[in-house]
């Protein structure tokens, strides 16, 4: 069944078969290795990995965010995150301040150096997703974007929300 505009409607998409949702999984991996590809190799280069590249991510996109706040957000345990900001932080990529308000806090920013880093794994992943985009079509940019959201655990969804919105 097909709307006005000839394509099918979305109460077809609810009974999607268990092929078509298996292929659409497999897309997700490729399209992740593929996304992925090109930060793994500049990352490799510098000895670090994916949990570098989003704590990196992350305190960019919030400058001056608490440890745990980044915990939070990206789900590890403090273990590993601390194991990886130490790197950051001895590399000279990231900078912990004490809080103002609560002394027990640690607040991070990224440095000039991190900064660097940040935007030239940036760069090659907003590469990637423009060009996927420009293949896909505009209308594919907010279905796309609309299916992500919707595979988002409710509290993943809340911190994705704050940060789309300009929050931590």
């Amino acid at each position: 069944m097909a709307d006005s505009s000839g394509s099918p409607s979305g109460e077809n998409l609810l009974f999607l078969t268990d092929d078509q949702l298996r292929k659409g999984i497999e897309a997700m991996f490729f399209a992740y290795r593929g996304f992925t590809a090109d930060p793994d190799r500049i990352l490799s280069e510098k000895s670090y990995g994916r949990a570098h590249h989003r704590a990196i991510h992350f305190i960019n996109r919030s400058p001056g965010t608490t440890v745990n706040n980044l915990l939070s957000i990206l789900g590890v345990t403090k273990q590993s995150l601390n194991r990886v900001l130490r790197t950051l932080i001895s590399d000279g990529l990231v900078e912990s301040r004490i809080g103002k308000q609560d002394k027990r806090e640690r607040h991070l920013f990224l440095t000039d150096l991190g900064q660097a880093l940040e935007r030239e794994l940036s760069n090659a992943q907003r590469d990637r997703m423009r060009s996927a985009f420009r293949q896909a079509g505009p209308d594919a940019v907010s279905g796309f974007r609309q299916v992500l959201e919707a595979m988002m655990d409710a509290d993943i969804r809340r911190h994705y929300k704050r940060l789309k919105e300009g929050g931590t």
